[in-house]
């Protein structure tokens, strides 16, 4: 896939998740959903669920791994909290399996347009950027190397 084919296929997966979030009238109805699709995601190793892999930031206990194979980046996390979950699970859905120059090139402002700015609390807010700064940290750290 062309390097603009594998930003579109980025882009139209980010534009799929504002699609079914704009489907829910109410953000009771969203919450919900988002927590589902967490719960939906596979249960982490143990192994990575250590100190090297926390991220800090949010009140949650959320653990990130990021790692470069194949060609692509493969990324894993989990938290102890289900809305902070469920923002894995979106993440996840949007950059796990795309290559470096893909992910660099769609900052997340799917998470701005399905309203999650306006809707979240201050430490959410933050823990969901430090772990889109480690995602796009380890991006940056392969660019050009797929």
């Amino acid at each position: 896939m062309s390097h603009e084919g594998e930003i579109r296929a980025l882009a139209e997966e980010a534009a799929n998740i504002v699609g079914e979030f704009q489907f829910f009238s109410d953000w009771e109805e969203r919450y919900q959903y988002l927590i589902a699709m967490g719960r939906k995601l596979p249960p982490l190793d143990a192994a990575i669920c250590v100190e090297e892999n926390r991220l800090y930031g949010c009140q949650s206990r959320v653990y990130f791994k990021a790692d470069f194979c194949d060609g692509v980046m493969r990324y894993q996390a989990t938290s102890d909290a289900a809305i902070v979950q469920g923002l894995i699970a979106l993440i996840l859905r949007v950059y796990s399996g795309q290559k470096p120059d893909a992910v660099l090139a769609h900052p997340p402002d799917f998470l701005k347009e399905i309203g999650l700015d306006e809707h979240l609390s201050p430490t959410r807010k933050s823990g969901l950027a430090a772990m889109m700064g480690a995602l796009m940290d380890a991006a940056r750290a392969h660019c050009g190397a797929s």
